[in-house]
């Protein structure tokens, strides 16, 4: 599959407070301006999982401004990857996009010893996706 010269990923899942969150602050952080990135939820949550924040913090990223987003169409369709990570049906389907079903558990309700796992298993997923993008990610 062809991307532009800027390939866009939207990350989804329900809530938009924890995995969509972390995969999104992960490929920000480590493609730079290489990618595009998105992330929205299908029934998004008040505010990001506050263990998510910290977890991300100890890997030196700060998502603390960040706030869920409701998933749109109009977002779909700007992306050339959609990631979903337990939405279901509740995404959007559009041909000529390239769908990839992440499954996390969801941190939602956990503590920190909880979600480091799961941000260590979404760091490696995304290390992943940008080689598989062309771009090198940072050691």
């Amino acid at each position: 599959m062809s991307f532009s010269a800027t390939p866009s990923v939207l990350f989804v899942c329900v809530h938009n407070a924890g995995r969509s969150q972390m995969a999104a602050a992960f490929l920000t952080h480590l493609g730079g301006e290489r990618v595009q990135v998105r992330s929205a939820g299908s029934a998004p949550a008040s505010a990001v999982n506050p263990a998510v924040v910290e977890a991300l913090a100890e890997a030196g990223i700060d998502i603390a401004a960040e706030t869920p987003k409701v998933l749109t169409t109009e977002a779909v369709q700007a992306s050339d990857i959609v990631i979903t990570m337990g939405c279901g049906d509740a995404c959007p389907y559009f041909p000529g996009k390239r769908y990839l079903d992440w499954q996390l558990d969801d941190p939602a309700g956990q503590g920190i010893a909880a979600v480091r796992p799961i941000r260590d298993d979404i760091e490696q997923r995304i290390r992943g996706l940008l080689t598989e993008l062309g771009i090198e990610p940072p050691a």
